[in-house]
């Protein structure tokens, strides 16, 4: 018999899963709320769809608990950052606006 088929038929203490395929994470999919709910923002940019999205990051299984991280705060809803026009400003232009030719 082989490691896999004991496994499988006797299961282990050491396996979440005795051999078989775990369920795949929806924030491994293109269903997740992480990034994004369709067109508008997710979890990670304004900490929208919190609660689903906190009970999905725990149901990786490593052992603890974790708290996702921090919805960003660089998020401008879209719009361009200001550009500073004061001489010797290290601020760079916005990409968009200036792509290379």
């Amino acid at each position: 018999m082989g490691i896999l088929n004991k496994l499988i038929t006797e299961g282990s203490s050491f396996s979440a899963y005795n051999g078989t395929t775990p369920l795949v994470n929806p924030l491994a999919t293109q269903q997740s709320k992480l990034h994004a709910d369709g067109n508008a923002p997710g979890y990670s940019l304004d900490g929208s769809q919190a609660s689903l999205v906190t009970s999905q990051y725990n149901n990786y299984l490593d052992g603890i608990t974790n708290p996702p991280p921090s919805p960003s705060l660089l998020d401008l809803n879209g719009v361009i950052p200001p550009v500073s026009s004061t001489p010797g400003s290290t601020q760079q232009l916005p990409y968009l606006d200036h792509l290379p030719t």
